[in-house]
């Protein structure tokens, strides 16, 4: 089967970025889903990936990235149970494992969901991760109650990118919270209030914009754009017994004690972590992505695609990380193989 991969973190530009690469058909061990895969979401993560993980030394054999996916199960392993041949599925997969930037992929069926019947294959690819991602925070991290919120304020750093718009639905739809989100361009600021947002700020000032508009503080505050950057506003802004949520590392040191006299509580969120450690709860994210598949069937929710590129090679791949490295985004990017 054909794959995309590197061995070496090169500028995109450079021919061996990313390389296509021939190798043997896997075989699904006992809780393994073969998928074909139809069509992948480009995410920060394959491009951080590729950048960093090379640098000082190459892979000894082609990395393959790719996250979210959507596909066709064409075999399965002895012990599975929650899918069969034919089914369609969706899925944002496990990094230790080869990844979706190839004809067929392996999954682990515990980390998978079925495919939104109301959906294309495109539009479905762009909700797996950041959709496992924007529920974790939401009623993991922060413990939110379905339901529940009512009183109470939520402030989403990075609102027009796939897990802000995310974020935005869901806590919209199944929760009372109050939502505020940030963007800066009046495009982004448009896309956020289509997802569902009260109020949209500015993050280049973001306490003075809040404060204007007439929010005091947030209980729970989400970051999904840089965690140094907006440590300071999000301290004085996170009201006593808050929560701050971030899933973007920095090398920058950052002082926690500012939340010791609120007693606000930091949480990070990688959607990964129950693949990495195969956790007792893992098949959690088959809930999930069940549940997710369900409030898209019914309307609830909608798929934040906004641009499809057609093809499965590497100059596609290539234009899809160049699109993604501008860090200028709004909703998803996929590709359709």
């Amino acid at each position: 089967m054909k794959s995309i991969g590197f061995t070496h973190s090169l500028a995109i530009d450079e021919a061996n970025s990313l390389y296509e690469f021939d190798g043997p058909m896997p075989k699904p061990a006992a809780h393994d889903l073969l998928v074909e895969l139809k069509a992948v979401s480009v995410n920060p993560a394959d491009a951080k990936r590729r950048i960093r993980t090379a640098v000082d030394a190459p892979h000894a054999e082609p990395l393959v990235l790719g996250y979210d996916a959507v596909g066709v199960v064409i075999a399965t392993g002895s012990d599975v149970s929650l899918f069969k041949e034919g089914d369609e599925v969706w899925y944002a997969g496990d990094p230790t494992r080869p990844g979706s930037n190839a004809e067929f992929q392996l999954v682990d069926e515990r980390v998978v969901g079925p495919k939104p019947k109301s959906l294309s294959n495109a539009e479905a690819a762009a909700m797996p991760l950041t959709g496992l991602t924007a529920w974790e925070m939401l009623f993991d991290r922060f413990g939110i109650v379905e339901g529940g919120g009512e009183g109470k304020t939520l402030l989403v750093i990075g609102g027009a990118g796939g897990v802000g718009s995310l974020t935005i639905q869901i806590a919209r739809k199944l929760t009372k919270l109050k939502i505020v989100a940030t963007a800066s361009r009046p495009e982004s600021a448009a896309w956020c209030m289509e997802m569902g947002a009260d109020v949209v700020v500015d993050h280049r000032d973001l306490v003075a914009d809040m404060k204007a508009k007439g929010v005091e503080q947030a209980h729970y505050i989400t970051q999904y754009a840089d965690t140094s950057q907006h440590w300071d506003a999000m301290c004085e802004l996170v009201a006593p017994q808050g929560k701050i949520g971030t899933i973007v590392e920095t090398n920058d040191l950052i002082d926690i004690t500012k939340l010791q006299g609120k007693s606000a509580a930091l949480h990070w969120e990688l959607m990964f972590t129950r693949a990495l450690f195969q956790t007792e709860d893992m098949a959690e994210q088959n809930k999930i992505l069940t549940r997710l598949a369900d409030l898209v069937d019914s309307g609830a929710i909608k798929t934040t695609l906004q641009h499809t590129l057609k093809g499965f090679s590497a100059d596609v791949l290539k234009e899809a990380h160049r699109r993604i490295e501008t860090g200028s985004a709004i909703g998803k990017l996929v590709i359709e193989y």
